[in-house]
Parts: structure tokens; C-alpha cells; sequence
């Protein structure tokens, strides 16, 4: 009988350290699947941030379509990153806050959504910012380029908080992204774009090549006679970008 009854006890014992684990362990295994949704709207966010940065490379300043407002930024980052992978690209898109649109897998233990608003808890923001170095903005200002050459895109998340499970259920947690890129960078179209550049004026001292204040210098050099057999006179304000050097060709 005292054997029974120990075992009664035994297995009464293992209930409640089974029921006790339990409530530890089953907060656990809902804030993982959380955390590793949450890391993935991070990297989603990470992603949308270069597409709205690279969007400044295509649409930039002096290209033939002038740049995209961040109405129209926001509107094709939600629909092409944080709605369901199934979604058309197309022009004009808008999502709408209804499960046909959105990410299966971005829900609480609940089936809430992590994003249930699209238009307050997904924003997309940008701005330009002018070359600050001194010795580059004179020359890019003496060239004639233009000195507002780095764009940056933003991706904003403002996920929903996650009722009785703390501390999901007052963090507010906030995910911001930016990703910074060189845009309207000068390349040119042909050697008259890079002679036109060059020569923007012969009094252009800010520029690379004040060829006039030097052709007025070396003018005395003209009447000397030549000396040396095929030396050549200095040809002041000359720019042939595709001449190459005879012991440069092989």
C-alpha cells in the first residue's frame, strides 16, 4: 500500500511540475514566432528603403520624369513590399486594409495583423541633401552639376502592440530604415558634353580649367621662336577627352 501511495504522489508531483513549466515555456513559444516576424518586416523595411533610394537614381533632377513625391513613394512601398507576395506591380496601385492584401504571415498569435493600417503603420519618406565637401562643390558648381547629389530613402513601421503579452502589449515598437545613394551623378554623352563642361567660360576661375586667365599668361610665349625640333606651344584651353598619348598606344 505504501508503494501505491508513493507512486500516486509521484505522479501528483510531475502534474504540477509539468503545469508549472508550462506557464513559463508558453510565453516563450509565442514571442519567438513574433520575434521572427518582426525581423522579418525589419528586412522587408531594409529592402523597401533601397527601392525608394534607387527610385532617386531613375528619377532624378534632370532626367525626362521628374521625381516621385513620398505620397507616391509610400503607396508603391506598401503595395510592392508589405502586402502579399501574390500583388500585380502596376501604376497608380493602392492597398487596402483587408486580408486579400496582406502578408499571411505577419500576424500575432491571435491572427491580428501586425500592420493593420497601412496608411499610418507603413511610411516612406525622402530628401536631398547638398555635397558638402569644399573643394567638390566649387568644382561641381564651376562645371555647372549640380551640388544636391545625395538622395535618401526612409522606410518607417509602426507595428501594432500584442494584447496580454507582455511587454508586446505597450512597447510600441518602431522600425525605421534609410539607405543613402549618389544620384544624378554627371556622365557624360560624348567628348563635346565634356568639353562643353570644361569650357564653361574662359574667365571661369571656379572651374577646373581657367583657360583664359592661362592663355593670357602664356600669350608672350608665342612670339618665341622654336627652339627645339617638334616642340610645341602650349595649346591653352584645348580639351580633346579622347586623345590618348603616343606611348600610351601599343
Amino acid at each position: 500500500m505504501s508503494r501505491v501511495g508513493g507512486a500516486h504522489r509521484q505522479h501528483g508531483q510531475s502534474t504540477v511540475e509539468f503545469l508549472v513549466l508550462a506557464l513559463v515555456l508558453l510565453p516563450l513559444f509565442l514571442i519567438v514566432p513574433l520575434l521572427g516576424k518582426q525581423l522579418d518586416i525589419a528586412q522587408t523595411a531594409a529592402s523597401a528603403s533601397r527601392y525608394v533610394a534607387f527610385e532617386g537614381v531613375v528619377h532624378h533632377g534632370s532626367s525626362l520624369q521628374s521625381w516621385k513625391s513620398d505620397a507616391e513613394l509610400a503607396d508603391e512601398v506598401r503595395r510592392r513590399f508589405f502586402s502579399t507576395s501574390t500583388a500585380p506591380v502596376k501604376s497608380a496601385e493602392r492597398v487596402g486594409d483587408f486580408a486579400e492584401h496582406r502578408n499571411p504571415l505577419w500576424t500575432d498569435h491571435r491572427g491580428e495583423p501586425l500592420l493593420p493600417v497601412f496608411d499610418t503603420h507603413v511610411d516612406a519618406t525622402s530628401r536631398r541633401e547638398a555635397l558638402t565637401q569644399p573643394l567638390g562643390a566649387v568644382f561641381a558648381s564651376g562645371m555647372g552639376l549640380d551640388a544636391n547629389t545625395l538622395y535618401t530613402g526612409a522606410v518607417r513601421i509602426a507595428l501594432a502592440d500584442v494584447a496580454g503579452l507582455a511587454p508586446f502589449d505597450a512597447l510600441g515598437l518602431s522600425i525605421e530604415r534609410h539607405t543613402t545613394l549618389l544620384v544624378d551623378p554627371w556622365s557624360a554623352s560624348g567628348p563635346a558634353a565634356v568639353r562643353a563642361a570644361l569650357r564653361r567660360g574662359p574667365w571661369n576661375i571656379t572651374g577646373p580649367f581657367p583657360f583664359g586667365a592661362l592663355e593670357l599668361f602664356a600669350a608672350p610665349l608665342k612670339l618665341i621662336p622654336r627652339v627645339l625640333d617638334g616642340a610645341r606651344l602650349p595649346d591653352i584651353g584645348r580639351v580633346d577627352p579622347e586623345f590618348v598619348p603616343e606611348d600610351r598606344i601599343r
